[in-house]
C-alpha cells in the first residue's frame, strides 16, 4: 500500500511539473498572459535639472518625482514599465538602460514662472497659460511652464489636457508681438527707417482679391494715437494701420523668407523632443490683405517656443539659435536672419515700447527691459472669437545686453485680458526674480552733464 501511495505522489508531481512546462511553452508560442511571475526591474536612469537637482528618480523600484509638480508636463510620466509622455517617453530607451538625462531647465526660474501663472491665471479667470524662456546666447531652454499644474507621480488623477506641455505644443496666433519682427525685416531690407512717417488714421481700407474682383476690408487700430506716426511709434501705439503702410512696398516673397528665417511654419530644430510646427500660408497665396494681416500676427500660428525663438533673433544680434533642452547635446547650426545693427535698433525701439507705453506693467525700475504685447482673438472652429482672447507678451532682458528671451501666453481670460494687463506682468515678475538672483547691476544713469 505504501508503495502505491508513493507512486501516486510521484505521478502527481510529475504531471504537475509537466503541466508547468506545457504552460510555459504555450506562453512562448501563444504569448498567453503571465501569472504570478516576479520580474526584477532594472534601475531606471534619473532626470536632472540644469543645476543638478533631481527631477525624477527610481527608488526601491518605484518612480518618484522629488520636486512634485515642477516641470511636470515637460517630464511626462511613467506607466508600469515605460515612459508614457514627455521626457519619460522620449528618452525611454536611454533611461531604461540606466543612463541619466540632464535637462537645461533652471529649476528656480521654472518654479517662479509656475508660481506667477498660478497667481495671475486664476485671478483673471483664464483657462490656461504658459511661459517659455531661453538663454539668449546659447538657446538653452530655461523654463517650460504650464498652468494648471500637473504632478507626474499622481498622473492618473489629471485629465489629458492638463498633461499637455503647452509651450511646445499649443498653437495660437501671436498677434501684435509679430509687429516688431515685421519692422525688423523691413529695416533690414532698407525699405524703412525708424524715423519714416506714415499717415495713420484710426481705420484704413486694404484691398483683397475675391475671384477676379477686388474688394476692401477696413482694418482698425485699438489705441488712440496721432494722425501721423513714425516707425518707432507704430510699435509704441501698436498701429495696424501703420503696419499696412510698412508692408505695402515689401515684396511678398522677401517678407515670407524672413518669417521662415524666424522659424514660422518650420519644424522646430529640437532633436527627439516633439514640438508643433505651426502654420504660415505660402507667399504665392498672399494678397495685400493677407500680407497686412500677417504683418500684425493674424493668419499665422506658432507655439510659445517658436515665438520665443523668433524674438531671440532680435535678442541675439540677428542670429537664429536652435533650442537646446538636453545638456551636452548639440543641435543644428544657427543661421543669420538680420544684420546685427538691425537687431540692435529694433531692441532699442522695443525698450521704448515699455518705457513710454507700459512701464508699470512690464518695466523694472533701474533696468532696461524690451518687448511687445499682443492681444489676439482666439480661433474657434475656424473663426475668430469675440469672447476668447490670447494675452501675449514677447521680450528679453536686459534690453541692451539680453541674457534671457521670454514669451508668456494666457488663454481665455474673462477679466483684463489685454497683453499689457495679464501677460506683461507675468514677464515682469519672472524677470525680476532672475535679475535679483543673478545680482545683475542696474543700468547706469544717462549722463546729463554733457
Amino acid at each position: 500500500m505504501k508503495i502505491r501511495r508513493r507512486s501516486r505522489v510521484v505521478l502527481a508531481s510529475s504531471l504537475s511539473a509537466l503541466s508547468l512546462l506545457v504552460y510555459a511553452y504555450a506562453q512562448m508560442q501563444m504569448r498567453l498572459p503571465k501569472v504570478n511571475v516576479a520580474v526584477e526591474a532594472s534601475e531606471r536612469g534619473a532626470i536632472y535639472a540644469g543645476d543638478g537637482s533631481v527631477l525624477a528618480q527610481t527608488l526601491d523600484g518605484k518612480r518618484t518625482y522629488p520636486q512634485g509638480q515642477l516641470a511636470g508636463q515637460l517630464l511626462g510620466m511613467m506607466g508600469t514599465d515605460k515612459g508614457l509622455e514627455g521626457i519619460e517617453q522620449t528618452y525611454n530607451a536611454t533611461l531604461a538602460s540606466g543612463e541619466d538625462v540632464e535637462l537645461t531647465i533652471d529649476p528656480t526660474m521654472q518654479a517662479t514662472a509656475e508660481a506667477m501663472l498660478a497667481k495671475y491665471v486664476p485671478e483673471h479667470q483664464a483657462e490656461f497659460g504658459s511661459v517659455v524662456a531661453i538663454e539668449t546666447k546659447t538657446g538653452r531652454v530655461l523654463v517650460s511652464a504650464t498652468y494648471p499644474p500637473f504632478e507626474p507621480g499622481r498622473w492618473r488623477e489629471f485629465p489629458s489636457e492638463v498633461r499637455r506641455n503647452r509651450p511646445f505644443t499649443d498653437l495660437f496666433e501671436p498677434g501684435s508681438t509679430v509687429k516688431a519682427l515685421t519692422v525688423a525685416a523691413a529695416l533690414n531690407d532698407h525699405l524703412i527707417t525708424p524715423d519714416t512717417t506714415y499717415s495713420t488714421p484710426m481705420t484704413r481700407p486694404v484691398p483683397y482679391q475675391v475671384g477676379k474682383r477686388v474688394a476692401y476690408k477696413i482694418i482698425h487700430d485699438a489705441v488712440e494715437h496721432p494722425g501721423v506716426l513714425d516707425t518707432r511709434h507704430v510699435l509704441r501705439y501698436s498701429s495696424n494701420v501703420g503696419m499696412s503702410h510698412i508692408v505695402e512696398r515689401f515684396p511678398k516673397q522677401a517678407m515670407f523668407n524672413y518669417f521662415q528665417g524666424y522659424g514660422f511654419g518650420q519644424e522646430v530644430p529640437l532633436p527627439d523632443v516633439f514640438a508643433q510646427t505651426g502654420f504660415m500660408r505660402n507667399w504665392k497665396a498672399w494678397d495685400a490683405l493677407v500680407q497686412t494681416n500677417i504683418s500684425f500676427g493674424q493668419g499665422v500660428s506658432c507655439t510659445p517656443l517658436q515665438l520665443a525663438l523668433a524674438y531671440n533673433v532680435l535678442a541675439n544680434d540677428g542670429e537664429y539659435l536652435p533650442p537646446r533642452l538636453i545638456a551636452g547635446r548639440s543641435g543644428p547650426r544657427p543661421h543669420r536672419v538680420l544684420a546685427k545693427s538691425t537687431a540692435r535698433v529694433t531692441r532699442e525701439m522695443l525698450q521704448a515700447v515699455i518705457e513710454e507705453g507700459i512701464p508699470r506693467a512690464a518695466g523694472i525700475q533701474g533696468y532696461k527691459m524690451g518687448g511687445k504685447t499682443g492681444t489676439a482673438q482666439a480661433v474657434v472652429d475656424g473663426r475668430y472669437s469675440h469672447e476668447l482672447y490670447d494675452s501675449v507678451f514677447a521680450g528679453f532682458f536686459p534690453a541692451d545686453a539680453p541674457k534671457v528671451t521670454m514669451v508668456v501666453m494666457v488663454h481665455g481670460a474673462k477679466t483684463k485680458y489685454h497683453g499689457s494687463q495679464l501677460a506683461a506682468p507675468i514677464y515682469r515678475d519672472v524677470a525680476a526674480e532672475a535679475i535679483s538672483r543673478w545680482a545683475l547691476p542696474p543700468a547706469p544713469e544717462p549722463d546729463t552733464t554733457r
